[in-house]
């Protein structure tokens, strides 16, 4: 129980990595922020052996963290710290586009926790959103690497940490509500 806890509590930080950056390096020193972000990502690692086959993006991620966080030091800047999002963007586009070749897709996986048998026109639909879900890991790691270079540490902060949330959740509800139709429309 009380691991299951700490690993919900380290990915909340997790998801929190722009706000914690921003306070981190306006409030406080980078080489503290580090030390943290280092420790919460270890401890992601450790707590979260069992994740490892059903999110398979999740180790590649935290060693790339890990890098990054690693060359921001050496290198005095705050670039690495930034660069967090830009990588999960990657390494989330490897993931989906790879179960597009290598099928089956990872929205399929996930229909068929609810559906196990999943008809034909659901493992197309399953594809399209697949793809939809690359589409945006393009663009949204494209705007994330553009601030990460360009834009000021608020912006961000704010584009990485409020702005691309609600653009993810946005997409989840609409294509709730597509597939509500679509299912609808399969059953008439």
């Amino acid at each position: 129980m009380l691991k299951a806890l700490l690993t919900t509590l380290i990915m909340l930080c997790l998801a929190c990595y722009p706000v914690i950056v921003y306070v981190g390096l306006t409030q406080f020193n980078s080489q503290l922020l580090s030390i943290v972000l280092l420790f919460l990502l270890a401890l992601r690692l450790w707590l979260s052996k069992a994740l490892f086959d059903k999110m398979p993006w999740l180790k590649p991620a935290t060693f790339l963290a890990v890098i990054a966080i690693v060359l921001s030091k050496v290198f005095d800047s705050d670039v690495g710290l930034r660069l967090y999002p830009v990588i999960i963007n990657i390494v989330m586009l490897l993931v989906f586009s790879y179960s597009l070749y290598k099928g089956p897709s990872i929205i399929e996986t996930f229909a068929r926790i609810t559906e196990p048998e999943l008809d034909e026109q659901g493992v197309q639909y399953t594809k399209k959103v697949t793809q939809l879900w690359c589409v945006f890991f393009i663009v949204n790691g494209g705007i994330a690497l553009y601030t990460s270079l360009f834009a000021s540490l608020a912006v961000w902060a704010f584009y990485n940490g409020v702005i691309a949330y609600v653009a993810m959740g946005v997409l989840f509800a609409l294509e709730w509500l597509v597939r509500l139709k679509v299912k609808r429309k399969a059953r008439v």
